[in-house]
């Protein structure tokens, strides 16, 4: 990669917009690939040639999510501040985009990522893929919409278990649990979600619209209300000893050691 290559891609073909995380090596968030990346959604959805979005990562993964050491050189970060201008303004765009978005997991995804994943209307996995919720493990609280759409999609038992424990989530785990609509072995991944997306491109985009309103509505229609609630108790968390502890141990890559 040099350093004029875009930490986000985009590629336009039969109607299908692709939207590519491009930073290597684990497509982990900043601020310049978040507000691109919210740049290419804004594109979408005032281009009317779009007729569907394949969100995807560059490599082998999609994203590992917020990038720690970003987070570690603003020790007086307001996590509040920081999702209400990034993540929380993402997930409600995908959510509300009138077309059809693809999220297409060719590797780990994890933290802020998943939720972008979910926030997606469709899911397609290489074999290979895994997710892992990931905030826990560094003192945080589920943020990006995680703490509504895991559970809306595998019930609350089991989303605590999988965020309490961090344990990952397999591709073929994710597809029994619902967290995934398709697994394909991952030299097929890409062009069986271009082949996807193309399908749905061909179909009746308004209607795939307004039924994506009404899901929103029947749904997520406190979505707007808990990415706010998140970005609030992220804060409190965000400042606690337990997350200058997980930060630490993971940039040490040793366990965390939490005391009362």
């Amino acid at each position: 990669m040099t350093t004029s290559e875009p930490v986000v891609l985009t590629a336009m073909e039969e109607g299908v917009l692709t939207i590519t995380l491009n930073r290597p090596k684990v497509n982990a968030f900043n601020i310049e690939m978040i507000e691109a990346t919210q740049a290419a959604f804004k594109q979408a959805g005032r281009d009317p040639q779009v007729r569907c979005v394949l969100l995807t990562g560059s490599g082998a993964v999609f994203s590992a999510g917020q990038d720690i050491t970003e987070v570690k050189r603003e020790e007086d970060i307001s996590f509040r501040y920081h999702l209400l201008r990034t993540y929380n303004p993402l997930v409600v765009q995908i959510r509300q985009l009138e077309r059809p978005v693809i999220a297409v997991l060719n590797g780990a995804v994890s933290g802020a990522a998943l939720g972008i994943a979910l926030a997606c209307d469709l899911r397609i996995a290489a074999d290979t893929a895994r997710m892992v919720v990931g905030f826990l493990g560094i003192g945080l609280v589920p943020d990006s919409a995680v703490s509504l759409l895991l559970p809306a999609l595998i019930g609350l038992g089991r989303a605590s278990e999988y965020a309490f424990t961090n344990a990952p989530i397999g591709a073929e785990q994710a597809l029994a649990l619902g967290l995934v609509n398709r697994v394909v072995p991952a030299a097929e991944l890409q062009e069986s979600a271009r082949q996807w997306a193309v399908s749905l491109a061909q179909g009746p985009v308004g209607a795939y619209g307004l039924a994506k309103r009404a899901f929103n509505k029947a749904v997520l229609g406190n979505l707007e209300q808990v990415l706010d609630y998140e970005a609030h108790i992220q804060d409190i968390a965000g400042r606690r000893a337990e997350h200058k502890e997980g930060v630490q141990a993971f940039l040490e890559k040793r366990p965390a050691r939490y005391s009362a």
